[in-house]
Order: structure tokens, then sequence, then C-alpha cells
């Protein structure tokens, strides 16, 4: 039966040493499983490496929306819109921007939403699993996260979202701010700043040095992170599959953006779009008492350190396409107005990372076509935050043979 294997799995190969597949390999090895990951790059590469590293059960939702298609539509030939489209003639970006454009109704997002519940609920438990288990890192509370609003019609959407969790039994713990109050809650906000929504329960870390806490974990447990290893191909047979010249009982597909090329060899047809966002950070003359969400620029800012990560942007381009400048332009230009004390002319670390996003806005997680070639990815612009979970769910499925009810809505076969 696909999705069930016949005995647990003595050694495993996991393709991708971002949050996912090292979490995957975590929980592996908590069921006793040799692991070996392999990675084209390195530990935290990819897309996990300039993330915000916010771990929001508050924000977190599929990406195809009605509000995402109707702005998209507008933007999509601007280079400094949060929303960037670029003209193409991929036949294969065309396909996913058709689909992705058939799953922007409110029906579709409900049913995705509902699908990813299940996957947000076990979210923060399984960072407190990893930290439990002897991963040194910790996640930080958001206490509270801040989105920030020019005018109280700004924050509609927002508040519309939170009423839609509401009906669906999941409750947002928010209070509103507005005038002097709302400024004063957060002093960086800028004077054209009149409402804040400021809601509680979330977290957020530092994304490259968790990711690292993870890997430093897998190795002292004995698990082996193969760097600079690129997997082309993968050959399941009845009693194995070979991944780079090496045979396993099993293999994981957790590489990201690029996860298409052995996907397809698994017998998944869904497509992985890379949804490139870009960061940096900034000294600032005053740090913000936590993260800052400005929902409207789609531009967040996290404290990290003694420095703030300012990220943003969604753009749909090749995922080996060099990082667009004016992109990192556009950030700047909005977070000048949107900021006060922001060094942005000393920035570092600017970066481009690639986001693995489906049309449906949900995550592939699950047993391939093959019962020994397993996928996690698609995750979106919330591989950070579901990292953990998806690979506690994984490897019990990978362990047991049975599928979890939590991964039935995200199957990478659907």
């Amino acid at each position: 039966m696909r999705g069930s294997t016949r005995r647990t799995p003595g050694r495993v190969a996991v393709v991708g040493a971002g949050m996912v597949g090292l979490s995957t390999a975590w929980f592996l090895q908590e069921a006793g499983v040799e692991v070996t990951v392999l990675d084209r790059s390195g530990v935290a590469a990819g897309s996990s490496w300039g993330n915000a590293g916010w771990l929001t059960p508050g924000l977190a939702a599929p990406l195809p929306e009605p509000a995402v298609l109707k702005y998209g539509l507008r933007a999509m030939f601007s280079p400094s819109s949060p929303l960037y489209i670029p003209p193409t003639a991929d036949p294969r970006m065309l396909r996913w921007l058709a689909q992705f454009a058939r799953n922007c109704t409110p029906a579709r997002w409900n049913k995705a939403m509902h699908g990813m519940f299940p996957l947000i609920e076990g979210a923060l438990p399984a960072f407190d699993a990893l930290e439990a288990g002897g991963v040194t890192a910790r996640t930080q509370p958001a206490d509270p996260l801040t989105a920030a609003f020019r005018t109280a019609q700004d924050s509609k959407g927002l508040l519309e979202e939170f009423a839609h969790l509401r009906k669906a039994g999941r409750p947002v713990d928010f209070e509103i701010l507005d005038g002097a109050d709302a400024r004063n809650s957060e002093p960086v906000l800028a004077d054209e700043i009149t409402r804040v929504v400021r809601f509680f329960g979330q977290r957020f870390i530092d994304p490259a040095q968790y990711v690292q806490a993870i890997a430093a974990s897998v190795r002292a447990r004995g698990g082996l992170i193969a760097e600079g290893a690129e997997v082309r191909s993968i050959h399941p047979t009845g009693s194995c599959v070979t991944v780079a010249d090496e045979d396993y009982d099993a293999v994981v597909l957790a590489h990201g953006a690029w996860i298409n090329g052995l996907a397809r060899q698994a017998g998944v047809r869904q497509i992985v779009q890379a949804g490139r966002g870009y960061s940096f950070t900034v000294k600032m003359d005053q740090l913000p008492n936590g993260p800052v969400y400005f929902t409207q620029q789609k531009i967040v800012c996290t404290p990290l350190g003694d420095r703030a990560r300012i990220a943003g942007t969604m753009e749909f381009r090749d995922v080996t396409a060099p990082k667009d400048p004016r992109r990192i332009q556009a950030l700047v230009s909005q977070v000048r107005a949107l900021l006060h004390g922001a060094q942005l002319d000393d920035r570092e670390h600017e970066w481009v990372g690639a986001r693995p996003c489906t049309a449906d806005g949900l995550p592939l997680i699950g047993a391939g076509s093959n019962s020994r070639v397993f996928v996690a990815g698609g995750h979106g612009m919330w591989g950070v935050f579901l990292g953990p979970v998806s690979g506690r769910l994984l490897a019990e499925q990978i362990t047991t043979g049975q599928r979890p009810d939590a991964l039935r809505a995200v199957d990478p076969l659907r």
C-alpha cells in the first residue's frame, strides 16, 4: 500500500539541509534511524538562511487568496511592487501561475486553510520537542508581534482574516491601538502610522542559527551531513533506494525550490515554483521591542542580536536567476517611510532566497509513488515555521508505515 513500509527503515538519506530536511533527520534519529543528509551547498544555505524567522500561528495561511490575485495582476510588471511577476514565456511558470490563479477563491483558500490547521497546531510543540531533545538554540517570544498600518482602513484585511480564523475555531489573541497610543507602543514606527494590531502567543528565531543548532545535534547523535553533494537522480528498487551511489532503506526529498526534478521521479505532478524573498540587516538607533509587520507593504522587521533584519517581497522567478538589486531598493524606499532610526545606507547581508511555493498553497509531505521515496517541501513562506512539525510527522510515517491524519491534506500525489 502506498505510504506504508514493511519494516522500520534502518538507514535513510535526506536531500536538503534546511529547516525541513534537518528537522526530518532529527526526528528520524529519535526513532533510532541512521541518517545521512546531503545538500548541494551547505547547512541553511537556501531559504532558511535569510528568512525573517517568524513562528506565527496567527499569521500562517495559504498564499493563494483573492486579494493576492487582484493585487498581483495590477503589479505584475512593476519591479518595485511587493509582489512581482516578471513577464515570462516559460511554459512551466505560466502553467503554475494559471493553477495559482484558479486557487485564489474564498472557497479554495478556506479548504487549504483547514488543511494547514493540523500543521499549525503542532508547529510550536515541535520546536519545544527539538529543544527538549538537545537542540541548543531557543525560540524567543514575540510579546507582542506588532502589525502596523497607516490608516484604520488598511487593517481591514488582517482583521477579516482573524475573524475567519475565529469562525474556524482558531481565535487569535490581539488588541488594537490607534493614534498616539499606536505609535507609542512601538517607538521605531514612523509618525504616519495611525493604527497597530498587537497580537500575542507568537515566537521568532534567528533561522540560520537555529538550523545550524539542529545540524549540530544531528551530527552529535551520529548523523552524517554531506555538504556540496548535489543529488541529480534517485534509483528505488524493491529492496532499497540508491542515492549518490549509496543504498538506503528510504530517501526524503526536502531540498526546497530545487525539488521539482527529483519529485517528478517520485510521481509528484505538482509544480514547486520559487517565490523569492529578499532581506538585509541594518543597525538601528533603537531596536524594535519585538517583530514588526507592515502588511500592506509585505515587509517585516525582526530584531536579531544588535541588528534588525528587514525582509519582504514575493517574486515569482526562476530559482537560479541572479539577485535583482531593484528589489532591495524597493525594500529600502518603503522602510525609509515606515521606520525611524534604520541605518539603511549601511546595509549588510543582502540576500535573496527561493521559497518553494505550490499552486494551492499547501506543502507536499508524505510518500511518493514508491513507498521508499518521501517528499517534504512546498511550504512557501512557512518552511521555517512548519519545518519541525513536518519533519516530526513525516518521520512518524516513515518509521511506522502509517500516514498521520495531519498529513492527509498535504499528500504529495494529490
